[in-house]
């Protein structure tokens, strides 16, 4: 891992942190000088987390919209109102099938629903902390598995498809580029201080299986469990694309991740989208729908439209 470029002065929200690739971001940013507060859904688990990197907790879950709700207002209100980065890095994988607090897949719900509702709600906070210098960041983490995916917008909970935990997945992590490619556009358009990029870690040792596990992990999990250590790169390499998003000099609609091995492993560079990833009326499509999903009003705002 580089040397990141001085964080003083800086306010960095990173969800997902108590291990993994959040902990390593976190504790990264926190060692550049960066004030960062790290999100957690368990207590005992976040205190731990904080005491290592050196960062601040805030209780979140994405599976509740409730608990954004809640943690937005809580980083807005502890950080007077000014978020520089917002690193939305938490996820769920190959667990069975589930539903969030508010009755979406869990995946779906968990990977984009939950952390495009943070983003919107934290918005203000961003575009606050950002200049036309120093723009704000918001850095969406997607996954190789976003190749695979296929998304219906009209079917997000996977009521009229088959479901599959792979599949479910694959579609997440394809809203996650689309959403992010929106927010990219929508940004463009409203002149607003702040860079959407995304990243995606390659292969990595992360804890998505570990977290799967304690659900009832499925079998593909199983399977692939005992040659995770051989097929994978260490948290210290895989968080490097993340980090590069969200420090090094990036444009808005930047995609980063790994470029060695078929984008697995290696340095940080500019990463391969799907052609499903790069259609601009799914992507809005998507938005819109995510709003009316999530509740919440987006931001950068409806007068927007298009």
């Amino acid at each position: 891992m580089h040397p990141l470029p001085d964080q003083t002065g800086r306010t960095v929200v990173v969800t997902g942190t108590t291990s993994g690739l959040g902990l390593a971001l976190s504790t990264a940013l926190a060692r550049a000088g960066a004030r960062v507060l790290m999100t957690a859904r368990d207590v005992t688990r976040g205190r731990a987390a904080v005491r290592g990197a050196g960062g601040e907790l805030v209780l979140l879950d994405l599976a509740d919209l409730g608990s954004v709700r809640a943690a937005a207002a809580e980083i807005r209100e502890r950080t007077g109102d000014r978020v520089d980065v917002l690193v939305n890095n938490a996820g769920v994988a190959m667990g069975p099938r589930a539903d969030t607090a508010d009755g979406f897949e869990l995946q779906i719900g968990t990977n984009h629903l939950g952390p495009a509702a943070l983003t919107w709600l934290l918005m203000p906070a961003l575009r606050a902390a950002g200049d036309p210098e120093r723009p704000s960041r918001v850095v969406t983490t997607s996954s190789l598995g976003h190749r695979t995916g296929r998304l219906d917008p009209d079917d997000l909970g996977w009521r009229r498809r088959r479901w599959s935990p792979n599949a479910a997945y694959g579609a997440s992590k394809l809203a996650n580029l689309l959403f992010a490619a929106e927010l990219d556009r929508r940004l463009r358009l409203s002149g607003d201080p702040v860079l959407s990029v995304a990243a995606h870690p390659g292969m990595t040792e992360s804890s998505l299986l570990a977290n799967s596990f304690r659900r009832g992990a499925t079998l593909q999990a199983r399977l692939f469990a005992p040659w995770e250590r051989w097929l994978t790169s260490p948290v210290s390499e895989g968080v490097g694309p993340q980090l590069a998003a969200a420090t090094g000099p990036v444009h808005g609609g930047d995609y980063l991740g790994p470029t060695g091995l078929g984008e697995t492993r290696g340095p940080a560079g500019p990463a391969r989208r799907s052609a499903a990833a790069q259609d601009p009326v799914l992507a809005g499509r998507l938005w819109q729908v995510t709003a009316a999903a999530t509740g919440i009003t987006p931001d950068p705002g409806r007068r927007l439209d298009a």
